[in-house]
């Protein structure tokens, strides 16, 4: 509907001598105001030298009665041109929610492009804390959009299986006592903390490291690659079973074991674009308004950016040619990425082209932010368990359904994607595990509960013989209606701004509108004419509900 208004008024627009370009199509905050508001007489008065009100009239003269299923316009405060849609458009939409429940939401924008996307990307050899868990639930939401935009999505693992990150976890096997044949996840962390804490503060450590380092490349040492082989076996291992939880599943990994012998190679075959400078090749990124980054040390090794370099092309090595790259990462390397796009666009200009990153904010605790480097690091799988075992605790008081691991997972879970993706992902943001966890509203379990609260009524509603139907209609929408057909608009809108909150925002309103209409509307209910339009609209509010918590990773439970 919203592209029906847009292209009628852009032929208004040509009808009076402009070119529509800037002005928008939206839903007014106040539903009282009409379904659809536009400011085009306002963008344009200047221009055809009228006032923005003299040329919404000469607007609303040329678009009445032109556009299907908009039952009046009028013009509203200094100029603006509001649309209010026909009843049978709404009861209309909630017949087609319920026919095709599988695809509501999603579009076709994107349909035959293939869409790689990167994320979490945790290095063997650390702790998998919860920065990566807050990445993860990022990317998997980003994949999502573009999959109900009709894109084929890889999602991708970059995983930092070499570099010094683990010649100080191997030297603090050492140092620790940790033997290759029983070292846990757990053993990893604990030795990585004690080699980066060692490695800034002692010079000899520092020394050894580096020692160890040059080893694993060069793979000549046995009790090395013992230690090394064990570490990357049991990280690997240990992340696939935090993937399974969160309910991600990659379709390629890659590995810095693999991309850093390309990328020494890709550096030293430009060496006018990679310049020698104090021993190490470096990218002059000043030249650019950007910042000067080492490709190779002076040791001759490749850092992040050569091996970042080496990626691109082995993406599409692997994958086929693809329409576009993301990469999802904390904020903090932003700047990173815009020099090593830079230099991209001189060894690969056409995968530069395809190649976007999206630098996220952090989610940090109430007690302030983590780091893998001194060992404060929260584990992401200790932190679930810990909301999960919190989540029990509050549904077992709150008299909801028994108490369930499985569930208490989901809506631990469940809270931790919701806060993650509540507010913009570029900006920073506090995770509260007892705002997060509340059943009253604004969190993941609030939207879980709406969902189960309607398959209830269902199963009420089945056992009184009240089958959904649209064919005896209320004479006025209910306000509920004015919201659930906006969630297709919705998930594009987010899928084109890589902007997940979009999602959340319009779920916890149209929870709250539900469970308004829920308080005030006896559904259940065989005297009432309308009981089965009424379960009609739950049914397509509950699958509203469903579809958008899969597009956040959250799972939509049956009873809570």
């Amino acid at each position: 509907m919203e592209s029906r208004i847009r292209k009628a008024i852009e032929a208004a627009c040509r009808e009076i001598g402009v070119i529509p370009t800037t002005f928008s199509v939206e839903h007014p905050a106040d539903l009282t105001h009409g379904d659809y508001s536009t400011n085009v007489a306002m963008v344009y008065a200047k221009e055809v030298g009228k006032a923005p009100r003299e040329l919404a009239q000469e607007f609303l003269a040329m678009l009445e009665g032109k556009i299907s299923q908009v039952a009046s316009i009028e013009i509203a405060g200094p100029g603006f041109i509001n649309f209010h849609l026909t009843r049978d458009f709404f009861s209309e939409k909630i017949t087609e929610v319920n026919s095709t429940p599988d695809t509501w939401g999603s579009n076709d924008s994107l349909k035959g492009k293939k869409v790689l996307v990167e994320y979490t990307d945790p290095n063997p050899f650390k702790e998998f804390h919860i920065g990566h868990l807050f990445t993860n639930t990022v990317g998997e939401s980003i994949s999502r959009l573009f999959i109900q935009s009709g894109a084929e999505v890889k999602r991708i693992n970059y995983q930092g299986d070499v570099g010094l990150h683990v010649a100080h976890a191997i030297w603090g096997m050492e140092q620790l006592g940790i033997v290759a044949e029983s070292c846990t996840a757990k053993d990893l962390g604990r030795a990585y903390a004690f080699g980066a804490t060692a490695y800034k503060s002692n010079e000899e450590a520092q020394g050894e490291i580096r020692a160890i380092n040059k080893k694993i490349y060069e793979r000549n040492d046995e009790h090395i690659n013992a230690l090394y082989d064990a570490g990357r076996r049991v990280s690997l291992a240990h992340f696939e079973t935090i993937y399974a939880t969160l309910g991600t599943k990659f379709d390629a990994y890659f590995f810095e074991s693999e991309t850093g012998p390309r990328g020494k190679e890709l550096v030293e075959k430009n060496p006018e674009l990679f310049i020698l400078s104090d021993g190490a090749h470096i990218f002059e990124g000043e030249k650019y308004g950007l910042h000067t980054r080492v490709f190779l040390n002076k040791e001759g090794l490749p850092t992040y950016e050569a091996k970042e370099l080496a990626l691109a092309k082995m993406k599409e090595e692997r994958l086929g040619t693809y329409d576009l790259s993301i990469i999802s990462t904390s904020n903090e390397v932003t700047e990173y990425f815009k020099v090593l796009k830079k230099a991209m666009s001189f060894v690969y200009p056409e995968l530069a082209e395809k190649t976007e990153h999206i630098g996220h904010g952090t989610v940090r605790l109430t007690t302030g932010k983590m780091s893998s480097r001194t060992g404060e690091v929260i584990p992401a799988q200790d932190f679930i368990d810990e909301v999960a075992d919190t989540a029990m605790a509050k549904m077992d008081e709150g008299g909801k359904v028994g108490p369930s691991e499985t569930l208490a997972r989901d809506v631990a879970l469940g809270a931790i994607k919701y806060a993650t993706l509540r507010g913009n992902i570029l900006q920073d943001s506090i995770f509260d595990t007892e705002k997060a966890l509340s059943f009253e509203g604004d969190s993941g379990p609030y939207l879980m509960y709406t969902h189960a609260r309607i398959a209830s009524m269902k199963v009420k509603a089945d056992e009184a013989e009240i089958k959904p139907n649209t064919s005896i209609v209320p004479e006025v929408p209910y306000e509920i209606e004015k919201l659930v057909y906006q969630f297709p608009e919705i998930v594009l809108k987010a899928q084109q701004e890589r902007a997940p909150h979009h999602v959340v925002v319009f779920l916890t309103e149209i929870a709250s509108a539900f469970n308004t209409f829920y308080a005030h509307e006896k559904i259940v209910d065989v005297t009432d004419q309308y009981a089965p339009y009424k379960l009609a609209l739950a049914h397509a509010v509950q699958t509203t509900l469903k579809n958008g918590l899969w597009v956040l990773g959250i799972k939509a439970p049956e009873r809570m």
